[in-house]
């Protein structure tokens, strides 16, 4: 006899369980050669010092899903945002700001995302459907940062160190 498949805890119990997790804010950044393009994730993660492996978490329904999917995207980069750009997460979160007040820079035709805490540029290794999502994994080819403080997001708002 086979048991009832469970379908988990409902979105909003997730949501709110899960926001008590504080964690830094990134903006994922890709590009296709014409199209630059850039998404709010604090689904990330560091996998592995050796080789250097990251991890990011995207929506399917999200543009960036879009174009990390193609097969010609190979490298996308990972700005993580300093405590002094706030504006820049609401901007790459559906809340756009104006464009010229983002301070892109490119590193090999890649745009990041400058004044951030620390920016990686990956190349795209594995892509893992994973319920409504899809699991990035990325070999980490350049990587710098800086001294500043993070931007911080707990239970919905953000927070910088104490």
């Amino acid at each position: 006899m086979t048991s009832p498949v469970s379908e988990g805890i409902p979105p909003y119990e997730f949501r709110q369980t899960l926001g008590r997790f504080a964690s830094g804010v990134t903006v994922v950044t890709a590009t296709d050669g014409e199209e630059r393009r850039g998404m709010t994730a604090s689904a990330f993660v560091s996998v592995s010092l050796t080789p250097p492996l990251i991890l990011v978490s995207v929506d399917h329904r999200a543009g960036m899903h879009a174009l990390l999917s193609r097969e010609d995207v190979t490298r996308f980069g990972v700005s993580i945002l300093s405590s002094t750009q706030r504006h820049l997460s609401d901007h790459f979160s559906g809340k756009p700001g104006p464009e010229e007040a983002v301070p892109w820079f490119l590193h090999e035709g890649l745009p990041l995302i400058g004044g951030s805490v620390a920016q990686l540029v990956c190349r795209k290794q594995e892509a893992t459907p994973a319920g409504d999502h899809t699991l990035y994994l990325g070999l980490v080819e350049y990587a710098r940062y800086t001294d500043d403080d993070p931007l911080l997001y707990f239970r919905g708002q953000y927070h910088e160190l104490g």
